[in-house]
């Protein structure tokens, strides 16, 4: 299989990366406490997180996705609500690209729509609990099962739900062709 991610890059393109990304960062920033979480071992449910299954569709959901996080996670920081941004923004980014990549390839691997969307939401899940759960380890010195848990059960009730209720949205009458063309 080529893991080769090709994107043409022009101005409609970059134009909808922070579209994506844009929407991702409002969603996340509107839904303030819930989306970063208050301490370790707390559930944060990050709305947003159902675009991480956008790159199904195309791998401008890849770099959309990876911009929203960024910018979530540091404006979440200046803004005060995300006290882990200065760590969030590297390490949640370099989560989201990792499960944003995986789940570009699993669009690419899978042929059947009802495969792709139960699949799609397992790289952000684990790889933000493998990740995210091991930098709220490190900052607060709590389990790691614990925040593994933590953020894998908040982002699999996100990406489980809205997630494949956006890409059904987005499959239906191929939506998504108008889209990323």
């Amino acid at each position: 299989m080529n893991a080769t991610v090709k994107t043409t890059w022009n101005t409609k393109t970059l134009v909808q990366i922070s579209l994506i990304g844009a929407l991702y960062t409002v969603l996340t920033l509107v839904s303030g406490p819930l989306a970063f979480g208050t301490a370790a071992g707390t559930v944060q449910l990050r709305i947003s997180e159902a675009f991480t299954l956008l790159p199904l569709f195309s791998p401008i959901g890849i770099w959309g996705v990876t911009f929203g996080c960024f910018l979530s996670n540091l404006v979440g920081f200046f803004m005060g609500t995300n006290m882990l941004g200065l760590i969030d923004a590297p390490l949640g980014t370099i989560a989201t690209l990792i499960a944003a990549w995986l789940t570009y390839l699993i669009g690419k691997a899978c042929t059947k729509d009802v495969s792709r969307f139960l699949l799609a939401p397992i790289p952000p899940v684990l790889v933000n609990g493998l990740i995210v759960g091991w930098e709220l380890t490190f900052v607060y010195k709590t389990p790691f099962t614990l925040n593994f848990l933590s953020v894998v059960i908040g982002e699999a009730a996100v990406c489980y739900t809205l997630g494949i209720m956006l890409c059904v949205v987005m499959r239906r009458n191929d939506f998504y062709k108008r889209i990323f063309r």
